[in-house]
This record gives structure tokens, sequence and C-alpha cells, in this order.
């Protein structure tokens, strides 16, 4: 075969014993790789009804047909089980070196399950793989287990997956991290391999990966090379990296703020302070040298972007270290806008010690936040926050209470659970949430853009802003310039940006379908999608041809990712998760923002039903939302579940 190794490591953690599977090509065209392979494993191996910490779990990371070539955007890999978050699927990506080097090792995918009687790591090297006691490595911040595990194997090439002292302690909303700094953020993973008391999965191959047309990928790579800079919005995201969407997200309202009570800081400058812009001047590793670009910008393998952070800082005397990064839009606005602080040196601290335990910022951030609510009404007080004064603003006391989340003390061991299931614990705060199936939502705000509210209930794992593209690029004066890759999936209608009519929900499911897709292939939404990206869905369809061999239409690339997104409602379904958990929190029906382009904005319920039943419709589910028998058998997913 060609673009897979054809090899899928599988672990038992209770009995300790290391299977190697030889899937047939049948099944990874039917399964292709990334999510719609981990929920194949998921779907099988998983018992309905069980905790997300129970040792059956399937936790299975799968790369995709291209991961591993030397093209931009291909070195990703899906994390997915069953989440402790949202009760449902568990799905979530993350770049850098490890997704490449699982491929060189010579494994599509390493599906767990058990739970070791202590703590253990997993050596994947050359097709060869063994567990070891990891109990000398728990307890410590990542960059010191990455550190010490190359320093025990000699070996500064080996690439770390693995989870911190947040997923030890099985905080909700914990990551698995490689490279100390990039995340498989949501969705709670690194809190359920945390629960099977498995550390850290370290790869290391000298393989290589032979795909069918090495000429085509060659002219693809080339292509991207040339049209890079030419292209104003991938140009702006490795320089700005996220980060750079700061400011125009201010300008159009759509910047939350305080706890989502506003779309804007108050003033300008109070936003330009926590801009990409601020953190590439004076923030990024080399500022102070004018070295930003050479200096400040990361990569994952293989790729031109370069839209990953560097920060070197400090903040009150602390050190911000380059080794953890630097934060992202959703973290400069969850740390930030969302608590009303617009210290960027506090935000890239908050970010370091996310990322040296191991969390997902936006639910970590936006718990805070809606802590910070909580006492500003006087739902929380004092003696609840162990006398800190956790005010809007008050970067100080935003640290201190993420130092207590994170090693779960006082009102912190409450935080940790995330901030629904703190409501309920606390029997308070309600009101003030912003959840979607019990996750926190991420920073773009459906109130400015309509079809990402429909999206955010919909979605299978919780309110997400990479599961469908967002309402500016299909409006009439943006149309023409983003036209190239929505035409060939069906999109020539464009739309006013504030309307959900039936062609926005259209417009939503069929970008859905395309990111999906990306999901399934393992590659880089910044790189690949229906939109702004540097390569489209064409593209997309080309990679996949030539990574495989197979012939692969526009269509099919649609097709499958619609396979996946079913599996992941019929998973849900199977869970009892069905039309009753698309929702979004009641805040943003009952609150109008306040100030700036969205002020008096709020959403509308009957909108929104109405967008779900026409949404449900056009996917080919039920009215309560679950996929029909009729859908799944042609998709081929009759027999799965």
């Amino acid at each position: 075969m060609f673009g897979f190794t054809g090899n899928i490591l599988h672990v038992d953690l209770t009995t300790r014993t290391l299977e190697i599977e030889t899937p047939s090509e049948m099944f990874y065209r039917d399964y292709i790789g990334g999510s719609l392979l981990g929920l194949y494993y998921l779907t099988q191996f998983t018992p309905a009804g069980i905790s997300a910490f129970d040792p059956q779990n399937t936790l299975t990371f799968a790369v995709g047909p291209a991961t591993g070539l030397p093209i931009s955007g291909q070195s990703r890999c899906t994390a997915t089980c069953k989440s402790p978050t949202t009760g449902g699927i568990a799905d979530s990506q993350a770049g850098g070196f490890w997704p490449a080097e699982l491929k060189f090792a010579g494994f599509d995918a390493v599906v767990i399950r058990g739970r070791a009687s202590e703590p253990l790591y997993l050596l994947i090297k050359d097709g060869r793989a063994s567990l070891h006691s990891a109990s000398h490595l728990w307890g410590k911040p990542t960059l010191a287990v990455d550190q010490q595990l190359k320093a025990e194997w000699n070996d500064p090439k080996l690439e770390i997956a693995q989870i911190g002292r947040a997923g030890e302690q099985l905080v909700n909303f914990a990551a698995v991290m490689n490279m100390s700094n990039r995340a498989w953020g949501r969705t709670g993973v690194g809190a359920v391999m945390g629960s099977k008391n498995l550390k850290a999965i370290v790869v290391r191959g000298t393989g290589k990966v032979m795909p069918a047309d090495k000429a085509t990928i060659a002219a693809l790579s080339k292509w991207g090379a040339k049209e890079l800079p030419t292209n104003a919005d991938v140009a702006s995201l490795g320089k700005y990296g996220t980060a750079g969407v700061v400011m125009p997200q201010y300008g159009a309202g759509g910047l939350p703020s305080f706890n989502w009570n506003s779309g804007i800081m108050p003033t300008e400058t109070e936003a330009e302070l926590i801009s990409g812009e601020r953190l590439y001047d004076e923030l990024l590793a080399g500022a102070a040298e004018g070295k930003q670009d050479r200096k400040g910008r990361d990569t994952c393998y293989a790729c031109l972007v370069r839209c990953k952070r560097v920060v070197q800082s400090e903040w009150q005397g602390t050190p911000i270290i380059p080794e953890y990064g630097g934060p992202e839009y959703e973290t400069i606005s969850t740390f930030g806008s969302y608590c009303g602080i617009s210290d960027l040196h506090a935000v890239s601290l908050a970010n370091q010690l996310c990322n040296e335990y191991g969390v997902d910022t936006i639910s970590c951030g936006a718990t805070l936040s809606w802590a910070m609510e909580c006492f500003e009404n006087g739902v929380l007080t004092l003696a609840d926050t162990d006398g800190i004064d956790l005010r809007f603003g008050n970067a100080p006391a935003m640290l201190a209470m993420l130092e207590k989340t994170l090693r779960r003390e006082g009102l912190g061991d409450v935080l940790a659970n995330g901030s629904a299931q703190a409501a309920k614990q606390l029997g308070r705060g309600h009101d003030y949430l912003l959840t979607v199936k019990g996750q926190e939502l991420p920073a773009h705000m459906p109130q400015v853009k309509r079809s990402l509210a429909l999206i955010y209930a919909a979605n299978p794992f919780g309110a997400d802003h990479q599961s469908s593209e967002h309402d500016p690029l299909y409006s009439p004066e943006n149309y023409p310039t983003y036209q190239r890759f929505l035409q060939p999936i069906g999109l020539t209608d464009p739309q006013p940006e504030q309307a959900l009519t039936p062609e926005k929900v259209n417009f939503a499911l069929r970008t859905q379908y395309t990111y999906s897709m990306a999901d399934t292939m393992s590659v880089c939404q910044f790189v690949y999608g229906p939109g702004w990206q540097l390569y489209g869905p064409q593209e997309m369809a080309q990679l996949l041809q030539a990574a495989t061999g197979w012939q692969i239409s526009v269509e099919e690339i649609q097709r499958l990712g619609q396979k996946r997104l079913n599996l992941m409602r019929a998973y849900n379904a199977r869970e009892g998760l069905d039309h009753q958990q698309d929702t979004l929190p009641r805040k943003l029906f009952t609150k109008p923002l306040q100030g700036g382009m969205s002020d008096g904005v709020k959403l509308s319920q009957q909108e929104l039903a109405d967008g779900l039943q026409a949404y449900y419709a056009l996917a080919g589910w039920s009215p309560s939302g679950v996929p029909t028998a009729e859908t799944l058998a042609e998709l081929g997913l009759g027999g799965v579940l």
C-alpha cells in the first residue's frame, strides 16, 4: 500500500500485551485515518454506557495517508475516545513532529485499552514497541519529562506525547502534550490517558513514507510555496499566528470579553495590548534584536507556514521561556478578554502554566472567566476563593486561581472539573455558564457569526470553531475572493453575514464535511479547507490520490467527511445524546451584548430551532438529530454500531 505503513499497534495496559494489526487496503479505503479510523476502534472496542474513566474506554491516536510527506500541513494526529467532558465522543487534533515521527516509526495508529497497575510509558521505535515504568516521571512538568526521556535514551530526536500533572490528577479538561507546547487539547483526552496510568507515548523512526505519485506531491508542495506569499490570510497567519485575528474580531464586535458580556474590550488600546501585532513586536523570541521571523516562529514537520509562536519574556519576575511556545488567539481570548485582562505577559504566563501542567487553554481560561463573573455578582465570595480577589481585570488573581486549579487546591479542585460541573457541584452560577454538552465555548461568537450558532449547538463533541467555515467568507462582498474553494463543494449563493437562512445552513453543513475530512486525512485546517486556506478541496483530493494511488474526487472528499460526522452522531446517540443536547447557553439568548459593533445583539431561540431542523433534514437525520438507518447504510456504516 502507498501512503500507509499497514501497521496498527494495539496496546492492552491491563495485561501489558502489545499486538500489531495489519489491516487490508480495503479497510484503509473505508476509514482512511485520523478521526474516522479512531472512531471505528472506539465503536468496536468500547462498550456502550461506560464511564470515560473506565479501563475499557478505547483511546486511539491515528495519523493519515499524507502524514510524513514533504508538503505543508500534513503532520497532524487525532486522539479519539469517550469524553469525560461531554459524555459523548472525544475528538482532538495536534500537530508538531510527533505525528510524522509515528509514521516513520512504522505505524498508522496506536489503539490503547485497559489500565496499568502503575505509571507506564510506551516506546515505539522502528516497528517495535515496549512498555516501561514511568514512576520516576510522574508528577514532573512536561518540559522536564521531555528532557529526561531524551537523556535516558540518549536521543534528542525522540518525539514525546505525554500528559502533565493535570492529566495525572484527572483534571476534566486535561490535554495530551507534545513538544511541551502542542496540545491534543479539547474534550479531556489527557484525563482519559491519565486514568489509564499512561504517562507518555515516545516515538522514533527512521523509515520513509512512500506515496504513489511523488511527482504530484512535489508539484503541490512547490505550488503551495509559490502561493503562500500571495495568500493574505495564510501569510498573516504565518507572521502573526492565530493571534492576528484579535483586532479584526474586536472591530466586528466579536472579541468575547468579560465572560461574553461584551464583544469588545473597553477601549481599542486594551484590545491592541493583547493583539498578534503586539505579540510579534514585543514578546516573540528574538524580538529585542528584531529577529522574530528567525527565532520567534516555530513550525510543524515540513510546513512552510510557520504559524506557531515562540515567546520569551517575563511577568513580575517569573520567566516565560521559549520551550513552552506562545499563546494562540483562543488562549489570548480566554485568559485575556474573557477575563477582562489586557496584559499579554500575564496571558503568556498562563499559557506556559497550561502547557507545563497539560490542559486545554480554552476550557481552562473560560472556566476562570465564569468564576470571575460569579465573583463579581456575589455568587462566589472571598471565603470560596481563599481570599483571592477574583474580579475581572485582576491578572494576579487570575494567575493565582489558575495555579490552584492546575493543582486541584481549594476552589481550584472544583474548577478543575470545568465550569458546568463546578456549577452543578456548587449548586450556583448556572446563569453565567458558556458551555455546550458540558464543554466551554471557544472565542468566536455566534451572535456575530450566525452559522456558528448552529454548529456550536450540533457539533458532536461540543462547541468548536474549527468544525466549519465562518460566515464572512460566504458574504456577497467576500465570496469572489473565496469562491475558488467554495464553488467546488456546491456553494454558489452567498448570504448576508447576520442571517441563518436555509442556504447558510447548507454552507455550514458542506464546510463541516470538508473540515471533517481534513481531520480524517489528518491534515491541518489552517493549510487545507473550504475557504481561505492555502489548499482547497480540489488539492485535498489530489493529495489523497497522490499519496494512495486511489481515484479520489472532491465529491468523495465530501462524502468521507460526511461519513465521519455521521459516525460521531451515531456514537453519541448510542451513548444517550441527541437533539436535547444540541443547545446553546441561555445567556446567549437572554443577555444582549454591550458595546461596539455588536451592541444589543443576542441570539433567537426560534432562529436556532428552525436552523437545527433544516440542518438535520439536510444531513439525512431524524428530527431528533440521529442519523437514520438509510443514511448510515448509504455511507457504509450500517453494521458498525
